[in-house]
């Protein structure tokens, strides 16, 4: 499953007000107060202000050409134009500011006020007024794109950020935040970073993160591409993860500085915009995963469905089978591996170890099928070796103080100099410390000098408890509400290349990165993401499908296959984070990331109508889904065969692309109902279903004998047939037994059932009655012990009555629902 967003602390400074804040910085050095006034003025919209601006734009430097776009950098060291070379149609938003590289030193941003151009060597020197600061980029314009490289700041390590833009474009109607390309209907913009060092985004915090790295952002006037790389050869102590970690120390990523930083600018036709991006990737050498020699990002196969189910060597002929009778893409594991960290084989599934594991993925591979396991990234578990018997020296620490005493292996209590990484509640689910070699969980700290972690449960998780002296470093470990550890950077690559090696072992050609969060543990932020996932990829042997968890980031974008987000634990099959699923697929399309729609569950009591409304979705967003269930589930539900059919016959035809835009705008209504069958002759017929207005009745008093049943009007638009309906108990307490409708005066149906106020009852054309939760989580169901009655087309009288019980008895409301005529599709 992925894990759910946590809500940010502190919201991000807004890019806009800083955007606002550098003309002001930029113009001072230029001492023309007049012009100064001008540009605030037109950086917060007042009328006429950005034509003076724009009349007083600084001479032309040099032009960069690609086949479709032209860059203009003027002797300020500003963007001045990005215009459409067939036509000239300028891109660049007037009257905002512009520089190409901003640095910040001391604590300061600072834009350039003059450049210089050496056409023989293409470098570009901009140069930083009174802040004494000087940066050379190599600039190359190629066919489809332009590159700039800072490659020299002078004096040496006088710069901690490089900033790249933002560089306002008038482009606001797709904005693809993520992937950094904004697009109208006819042409688009793009930057990318060219390397992992280089952030796609704006510097929001001093890790370097965000909930979602934004290497584009829509503004007021349109929208900014932008990028960044900090100076990390230097250690730090900062707030980490959302400030889980206030004060953390981090430690110095050796020549990690802001040298090198690196990004590709683009324009071209809104519809190669895609293409361009492949091509960027080949050229500049950026992953560029392929499925069956198809770029992924274009691979028929991209956006497909998975079952996610628990199998072992004993049962994968059998899982296999039903993955194969839906003709889904994958079998992905939940629980492969014996612990994460290691990702040593299960024995409990795979008894033969990576062997068994290997046969496995060769009998899936063999049947033109994916085998997949399910991870949590850089998530250490506590009975991996890494923790246990003796903790890796490498685990992520979010502080340390000294023993201010000696203590001995027995001792319950340890007198510690400095209370303040042990009281933070953030991230301190486990409450674990290490010492030497061993792992000591404590209950709380002394609320006074001297300080003491009190009631201490020594040679925590395996280890062994030891004495140790006075002075002896006390870390406090990183953890989580998962109960596992995190790794410092250093391991963290080492779990990367761990992972690898047994997907390169056995075979496995599909995983997620759940919890791709967890890698900013080490405090670089984003960066951590980015290199996690790099060093998995570079260190793979063959393609391996994979997904995400937020926060999707700029330079894993090549590497990612789908982003699958929702879950379908907190509500009923049709209810858990539905209006979050949607919302995601405007996100993906934006992003050129294959659409999917979450998780769902396939349980014993799923009844093929609740399967078919989420293809339906599935079919109306041309969007894949997983589908979670277990061997159990799919033995015993006795609708198995239908659902595993219908799977295969609405996948066919959504990734066949047969439905109109008509249809596809009704297919992604969550209130209508389709069903969709195999049509003699080739194609599909496409059935819809109508529901009826909602019918309510509740508990009056009459007079002994005077009939209470509500009298209903229910039209029917389509042909005769079977009585389908759903029914609600409204209220807080109470409950109806024993529903009974009487049906044109010559049919009765009665159903012997109790449901509670919060429940919902459904009856289909199967005449089994099922039972839901308030959740929509299935309670109960059992057939009919009768035929349904029928309804007649057009109008239908229907009574209905029930035994209201409670003091305070609910109501009730029912819908009926009828089949519509078929649409044939596809043929």
């Amino acid at each position: 499953m992925f894990l759910r967003p946590v809500p940010a602390l502190d919201r991000p400074e807004n890019p806009l007000k800083i955007l606002r804040d550098l003309p002001a910085i930029w113009r001072r050095r230029l001492g023309t107060l007049a012009l100064m006034a001008t540009a605030t003025l037109a950086s917060l919209g007042v009328p006429g202000a950005r034509g003076a601006e724009a009349r007083s734009a600084p001479p032309t430097l040099l032009r960069l050409e690609t086949d479709a776009s032209v860059l203009v950098i003027g002797t300020q060291g500003s963007v001045t134009g990005f215009s459409r070379k067939s036509d000239g149609q300028e891109f660049l938003a007037p009257g905002q500011p512009a520089p190409v590289l901003s640095l910040r030193s001391g604590g300061t941003l600072h834009a350039p006020d003059s450049a210089a151009w050496d056409a023989a060597d293409r470098r570009l020197t901009l140069r930083y007024g009174n802040a004494g600061l000087t940066a050379t980029i190599r600039a190359l314009a190629k066919p489809t794109h332009l590159t700039l490289e800072l490659i020299e700041v002078t004096p040496a390590g006088a710069a901690d950020l490089a900033l790249w833009g933002p560089y306002p474009t008038r482009i606001r109607k797709t904005v693809g935040e993520v992937v950094g390309v904004v697009r109208d209907d006819s042409f688009a913009l793009g930057l990318q970073a060219l390397n992992i060092k280089t952030l796609g985004g704006y510097p929001e915090n001093d890790e370097g993160s965000a909930d979602r790295p934004f290497g584009a952002r829509q503004t007021d006037f349109g929208s900014v591409l932008q990028a960044y790389s900090m100076d990390r050869s230097r250690p730090r102590s900062i707030a980490v993860w959302g400030k889980r970690a206030p004060n953390m120390p981090v430690p110095a990523v050796p020549g990690e500085t802001v040298i090198g930083s690196k990004i590709a600018l683009f324009g071209c036709p809104e519809a190669r915009a895609l293409e361009t991006l492949g091509q960027i990737e080949v050229a500049e050498g950026l992953p560029h995963p392929l499925i069956d020699g198809v770029w992924a990002k274009m691979s028929p196969q991209r956006g497909r469905s998975y079952l996610i189910a628990n199998f072992s060597e004993a049962t994968v002929d059998e899982m296999l089978g039903y993955v194969k009778r839906a003709n889904l893409m994958s079998l992905y594991h939940e629980n492969a591996f014996k612990s994460w960290g290691h990702y040593e084989p299960n024995p409990k599934f795979f008894p033969g170890g990576v062997a068994g594991l290997k046969a496995c993925a060769d009998k899936a591979k063999a049947q033109g099928v994916r085998l997949g396991a399910h991870t949590l990234s850089n998530f250490i578990q506590t009975q991996d070796p890494y923790i246990t018997p003796e903790p890796d020296s490498r685990l992520a620490k979010t502080g340390e103080s000294r023993l201010t005493e000696a203590v001995d292996a027995t001792t319950t209590t340890l007198p510690v100099a400095s209370p303040e990484y042990f009281t933070n509640r953030l991230g301190n689910e486990l409450q674990t410390v290490v010492v030497g070699k061993e792992l000591v969980r404590y209950r709380t700290v002394s609320t006074n000098a001297p300080w003491k972690l009190l009631d201490c449960q020594r040679g925590a998780y395996g280890t062994t408890a030891a004495s140790h002296p006075v002075e002896a470093s006390v870390g406090k470990l990183m953890d989580h509400a998962y109960k596992v550890f995190f790794p410092n950077l250093e391991l963290q690559r080492e779990i990367a290349h761990n992972l690898a090696r047994v997907f390169n072992a056995t075979g496995l050609s599909h995983m997620d990165f759940d919890g791709h969060e967890g890698c900013l543990a080490p405090g670089e932020g984003t960066y951590g993401n980015e290199l996690f996932a790099l060093e998995f990829y570079k260190h793979l042997d063959h393609t391996v499908i994979n997904g995400t968890s937020p926060p999707l980031s700029h330079f894993y974008w090549h590497i990612n296959s789908y982003c699958n987000w929702g879950e379908p634990w907190y509500g009923g099959f049709r209810d858990s984070m539905q209006e979050y699923r949607i919302n995601n697929q405007a996100f993906c399309e934006r992003n050129f990331i294959p659409k999917m729609l979450g998780w769902y569950l396939l349980r014993t009591a799923t009844c093929l109508s609740d399967m078919e409304w989420m293809l339906a979705r599935s079919a109306g967003f041309d969007s894949g889904f997983a589908l979670a269930t277990s061997l159990e589930a799919l033995r015993k539900n006795p609708e198995s065969g239908p659902i595993l059919d219908a799977l295969r016959e609405w996948e066919k035809a959504r990734r066949a692309g047969v439905f109109s835009a008509e249809q596809r705008e009704a297919l992604r209504n969550p209130k209508r109902e389709f069903h969709l069958s195999v049509a003699e002759g080739g194609g599909w017929d496409l059935f819809p279903f109508h529901d009826s207005a909602d019918f309510q009745h509740e508990s009056i008093i009459r007079q002994p004998g005077e009939p209470t049943a509500a009298e209903w009007d229910v039209a029917n638009p389509d042909a005769r047939q079977s009585l389908q309906l759903k029914m609600r108990v409204v209220g807080t307490s109470g409950s109806i037994r024993n529903p009974k409708l009487e049906i044109n005066r010559s049919a009765t149906l009665e159903i012997p059932i109790e449901i509670q106020a919060g429940q919902s009852l459904l009856l289909e054309s199967d005449a089994i009655v099922r039972l839901y939760d308030a959740k929509g989580n299935p309670v109960k169901s059992f057939p009919l012990k009768a035929g349904l009655p029928m309804v007649q087309s057009g109008k239908n009288q229907v009574n209905f009555d029930c035994e209201f019980q409670g003091d305070t008895a609910p109501k009730v409301t029912v819908t009926f629902k009828t089949r519509g005529q078929p649409t044939r599709v596809g043929r």
